[in-house]
């Protein structure tokens, strides 16, 4: 009932926002799916981590497979509340193409860009999400599933970084803690703004225009907070798997 508030909420001010949010939404396509793994995959070679090329292609290929595979295979949805059913639409297509891309450009840029990196994708992506929601594309929980499924797969692959991946003399990246540290803050804030709004927000029919928009705020933050979130976690993964290991330096 929350979610279906949010979705209302969506109309007041569409017109203006849309024409914000369209653009963003617009480069999302193949070609630019196409376009970015190649230019991560470039760089990574460029910088002669071959490993590094191999895992973005799994993360890029890996995520967006997932998400299209459960939203149109694996899962329905349930018509739980009457008089209002949709298609399943979780997760995100577009927040998912947007975030992939973002997390491999975000794996193979050198040590010292990648905070940088962590904040330009990590605002990309919600762009793109809170763009879906703007156009009554997705529901909140929509773009945070899609954010999810790239935070599991650059997770995943980071996992499995090779030696080729490493970072040659790395050592500790105080940028990167810091900016890691102010994008967690920022998410608990958009989380606290998100809970006091859903929270005002009664899960029952016959919602006012001013708790529609009420709702619809609480998602737009609540997309904000977990991108936020997850862009500040895979930035310390990255840097912490990217660092040899002393005593393998030494030996």
């Amino acid at each position: 009932m929350l979610e279906r508030a949010a979705f209302d909420g969506a109309v007041t001010g569409q017109g203006e926002l849309w024409t914000v949010a369209e653009p963003v939404l617009d480069t999302v396509s193949i070609a630019f799916v196409v376009g970015g793994l190649g230019a991560a995959i470039g760089i990574a070679l460029l910088r002669r981590r071959w490993g590094l090329a191999v895992q973005v292609a799994f993360l890029v290929v890996g995520a967006n497979v997932t998400t299209q595979l459960v939203k149109h295979s694996l899962l329905g949805r349930e018509e739980l509340i009457g008089g209002w059913h949709w298609e399943n639409s979780l997760p995100s297509g577009h927040t998912t193409v947007a975030g992939s891309v973002a997390a491999a450009l975000l794996l193979v840029v050198p040590r010292g860009a990648r905070a940088l990196v962590a904040v330009l994708g990590g605002a990309y992506t919600a762009a793109t999400g809170v763009s879906t929601l703007v156009g009554q594309w997705h529901r909140p929980s929509d773009v945070v599933a899609a954010v999810l499924v790239v935070l599991a797969w650059a997770a995943l692959v980071c996992a499995f970084t090779p030696r080729s991946a490493l970072d040659p003399g790395a050592g500790p990246t105080p940028g990167s803690t810091v900016v890691a540290v102010l994008l967690l803050l920022g998410a608990a804030a958009a989380g606290v703004a998100a809970g006091l709004a859903l929270r005002a927000t009664p899960a029952t029919w016959g919602t006012t225009t001013a708790q529609d928009v009420t709702a619809y705020a609480g998602g737009v933050a609540g997309v904000l907070a977990v991108t936020a979130a997850a862009f500040a976690v895979l930035l310390l993964v990255r840097q912490a798997t990217g660092r040899p290991d002393a005593r393998a330096v030494r030996g």
